[in-house]
């Protein structure tokens, strides 16, 4: 009985190649703004130039304490009140933009249904780091005092929309290791990630408007005829009547 022919190692398919969880990323499916000092001249700034402003500390705290205060206020509320208010958020903002800020100003960005956790922002944000940076941890926070912890049971277990971040938020990046927080070392992104890097846009300018006059004329000014006497007016006629 003849055997049967096993097929050489040659005439087998490929394996498909395997793909890098950065890469199973669809380039439309975030933004990567460039940090500025990677298209514009080289400038060499202290770590104070970033420190928030006495202004910028004072928003950031009315905002923080605005939030804080709705949560502590939430419990107060009545269910149906709350789930009414939630729906009302969801309807409204369907969706929540993150933009995530590295401390070299590179801005990374994506859109998140308003019903995720604060656990898929992270996952996003690992998923976009250098592989010896993955394992390395790191917080998501705004300033000045609010880190939002996945480890936070007052944080991991509220939506987005309920974390008030909807319908659009700015967070800040800071690393457990020290030396990947200075503003002069590049956000650790991978490759495929730095190669969809876009310019930041510009601010759009409005153009200065010339000051509008009135089309009524004044009046404590005499109306002139086309004549260009003054015209008297009739009030003051039947006044000067004797």
């Amino acid at each position: 009985m003849a055997s049967t022919p096993q097929p050489s190692s040659s005439s087998l398919p490929a394996a498909p190649p395997v793909s890098q969880p950065a890469q199973s990323l669809e380039p439309t499916d975030f933004k990567l703004f460039k940090s500025p000092t990677t298209f514009a001249a080289p400038a060499v700034l202290p770590d104070e130039y970033f420190t928030p402003t006495a202004a910028d500390l004072k928003a950031a705290q009315s905002t923080l304490a605005a939030r804080t205060q709705a949560l502590v206020n939430a419990p107060l509320q009545l269910r149906t009140a709350r789930e009414a208010e939630t729906k009302a958020k969801r309807d409204r903002w369907p969706q929540t933009n993150i933009r995530i800020k590295f401390t070299d100003r590179t801005q990374l960005e994506k859109s998140f249904p308003s019903t995720n956790k604060i656990r898929a922002v992270y996952a996003f944000v690992r998923s976009c780091l250098r592989e010896d940076v993955k394992p390395i941890k790191f917080i998501l926070y705004q300033p000045p005092k609010r880190d939002l912890k996945v480890s936070d049971p007052t944080v991991r277990d509220l939506t987005l929309s309920e974390l008030q971040l909807s319908p659009s938020s700015v967070l800040l990046l800071r690393f457990e290791d020290e030396a990947l927080n200075h503003v002069d070392v590049p956000a650790p992104l991978s490759e495929f990630v730095l190669s969809q890097a876009i310019d930041l846009p510009q601010p759009v300018s409005t153009p200065d408007l010339p000051p509008t006059s009135s089309s009524k004329p004044s009046q404590n000014k005499p109306v002139s005829s086309s004549s260009g006497e003054a015209k008297i007016p009739k009030w003051l006629k039947l006044g000067n009547k004797k």
